[in-house]
This record gives C-alpha cells, sequence and structure tokens, in this order.
C-alpha cells in the first residue's frame, strides 16, 4: 500500500512540475510587455529598463526559470549577498519558517511557497487567491450539489420508466446539457432569467455572493446572485449524470438479487431505493467528486459573464492587464488541487478495492 501511495504521489508531483514548466515558458514567450503596461503613457525606455530590472525579467529565461522555482518550493535557496544570484530572495516578500543549513552566505530555508507579487496593485499573489477561491469553492459546491441530486432523481425516473415520454425527454436534456457551450449557456440564460423575465425572477444578471448594504451598514449575502451562475455551471455536470444514474440502474435491476427479491414479493419502493440504488451509487459518486475538482478549475466563462468576483474573474483580468503572475498563480493553485483532489481519490480506491493497487 505504501508503495502505491508512494506512486501516486511521484505521478502527482511530476504532473505539477510539468504544469509548472510550461505555464512559466508560456507566459514568457507570450507578446507584451508588463512594464510598458505598468507605466502606460509616461512609458520610455530608461524607465521600462528600470522596472524590468526590478521584476527580474532582464535576466536569462534559464535564470529565472530557475529563480521561479526556487520561489515555489517549500525548500529554498536563499542569498542575501548578492540580489543579482537567482538564488536571491528578499526576505520582505516571503515568510520563512526557518534554516535548515547555511553554507556561507547561502542558505537552506523552509518558508511557505511564494507565488511573487502583482505587477498592478502590489498585493501578494497567494492573498489574491485567497480572496477570490471561497466564492470559486462556494458557486462549485452549489453546482455540484444541484446536478447531484436533480441528476440522481431524473436518471432514476428514466431507468424506472424506460422508452416513454420521461426517458426520451431526460435524455433530450442531457443531450443538450453536454452540447450547450458554457459561455454560451451563461449570456442565453443571464439574458433569458435575469432580463426577459426579470420582473418575475426579481435576479440580476450580475452580483457576487457579497453585497455592498445601500444604507451604509456593511455587506450582506444576497444568496438570489447565486442561483444563476450556479444553475449554468451545473448543466453539463448535469447531463453527464442523468445518463450515468440511468445506466447504472438499469444494471442494478437486472441483476439476479434483485429478480430474486421482487420474485419474494419485496416491496417495488424498497427494492428500488434500498438495494439498486444503493449499489448504483458508487459510479455516481465517483464521477460526482471528479465533477467536482473540474468546476473549480472550468468555472472561468460562468465567473466572467456574471461578474461572480471567484477565479475566474481573476484570471481573465490579470490577462487584460498582462498581470502574469497572477495568472500563473491561479493557474498553478488550480491544478494543484486537481493534482490532490486526484490522489485522494486514488488513495481511497486503492484501499476500497486492492485490485487497483496492482494497476
Amino acid at each position: 500500500m505504501l508503495r502505491y501511495i508512494g506512486k501516486r504521489l511521484f505521478y502527482g508531483f511530476l504532473v505539477i512540475l510539468g504544469v509548472v514548466t510550461l505555464v512559466f515558458f508560456l507566459f514568457n514567450i507570450l507578446p507584451g510587455d508588463p512594464a510598458r503596461m505598468m507605466l502606460g503613457q509616461r512609458a520610455d525606455a530608461e524607465s521600462i529598463e528600470i522596472i524590468n530590472r526590478d521584476l527580474g525579467r532582464d535576466r536569462p529565461v534559464g535564470q529565472q526559470f530557475v529563480s521561479y522555482l526556487n520561489d515555489l518550493s517549500p525548500i529554498s535557496f536563499h542569498n542575501n549577498s548578492d540580489a543579482d544570484s537567482y538564488y536571491y530572495l528578499d526576505p520582505e516578500k516571503y515568510e520563512p519558517y526557518g534554516t535548515i543549513l547555511k553554507v556561507g552566505t547561502t542558505s537552506v530555508v523552509v518558508k511557505a511557497p511564494y507565488l511573487r507579487r502583482s505587477y498592478q496593485t502590489k498585493r501578494k499573489v497567494s492573498d489574491v487567491i485567497l480572496t477570490a477561491f471561497p466564492q470559486t469553492a462556494i458557486l462549485a459546491l452549489t453546482a455540484m450539489t444541484f446536478a447531484f441530486m436533480l441528476g440522481v432523481l431524473l436518471g432514476v425516473l428514466s431507468a424506472l420508466y424506460k422508452d416513454s415520454w420521461i426517458d426520451k425527454l431526460t435524455l433530450f436534456l442531457s443531450t443538450l446539457g453536454m452540447s450547450l457551450p458554457s459561455f454560451f449557456a451563461a449570456i442565453l440564460i443571464a439574458w433569458f432569467f435575469a432580463f426577459v423575465l426579470a420582473d418575475i425572477t426579481h435576479l440580476n444578471m450580475f452580483g457576487n455572493l457579497y453585497t455592498v448594504d445601500d444604507y451604509g451598514c456593511g455587506e450582506y449575502i444576497d444568496i438570489k446572485n447565486l442561483i444563476l451562475p450556479a444553475l449554468t455551471l451545473g448543466i453539463r455536470p448535469l447531463a453527464v449524470l442523468i445518463e450515468l444514474t440511468k445506466n447504472s440502474m438499469l444494471e442494478a435491476l437486472s441483476q439476479d438479487y434483485i429478480r430474486t427479491a421482487r420474485a419474494k414479493g419485496m416491496p417495488y419502493r424498497r427494492l428500488v431505493f434500498r438495494h439498486a440504488l444503493r449499489n448504483a451509487l458508487n459510479p455516481i459518486v465517483t464521477s460526482a467528486s471528479g465533477w467536482l475538482a473540474g468546476l473549480m478549475a472550468g468555472a472561468v466563462f460562468v465567473e466572467y459573464v456574471f461578474d461572480w468576483k471567484g477565479m475566474g474573474v481573476v484570471i481573465v483580468d490579470g490577462l487584460e492587464k498582462y498581470d502574469f503572475p497572477v495568472v500563473m498563480g491561479a493557474i498553478l493553485f488550480v491544478c494543484i488541487l486537481l493534482v490532490i483532489i486526484n490522489i485522494i481519490v486514488d488513495i481511497l480506491y486503492g484501499i476500497l478495492d486492492p485490485r487497483v493497487r496492482l494497476k
């Protein structure tokens, strides 16, 4: 079991290292000059050179990459004597927890991963992410709860009434949900429910979870702003869970023990919900957990359309302003989150089914 866990952790580390490398080199070859963006109309050659030196963008790309890895690593090299060294870390920009080893002017320190600072606001990227991520997590959890509950219900009905109008309607809904792009669905839903039917629904086309009180009494939670983004984000997992529940239920209902229990006179409702559905839920719960992680990463377009102040708005805003540290930090955060969730799921698989460990 320890060997299986070690392999999963090693593969996860390789994935993260690959994403870090890809993200770094991608954003360092993109057109656009952050220094010129920061200076605006005041930009001149000397000022641009000073800003690029301050940002470390005047060094060769290889040295910038080593420095970036050193910033991200929880165990890092620190050299206070030479700010031009790519082992140099500004002690004002990170919080060291302790020194492991010191050789001459170089120290090996334990610290929190440093995602650097925003080019525009000078805030730590980690602070920006910690402010935005709870909004995305709430949105993803709400969307997944909606998709799971309604998807299981419609899937069970579709299986129980196979080839009926209910089955055909759910098949149509699931096909439509899978084929509808999130960006288009967000625009369509916002227009229809928050503009055409605004007098009936009283929903806002744009809004955040926290709304500023008009009378100066601070912020309050406005749940209605969560409805349309969660509905839009939950459409695709809903479509998948409908078909998955239907197929799992049909497979469970065809088992010998179900036919035997039914032949012995067990009430049909008890047979369906206590035995068939319980056994059919295993792949459904597994799929739902994977979709939850995916929703946290894939809410960019939905958040942008509804102006939901989550990771999506942070990423899009960073791209518009060439604020590369914010975009890179947000992408890496989401990637690490996905890797951790997948590792946990793989370990749980290995505990529940020993056959998985042999793969």
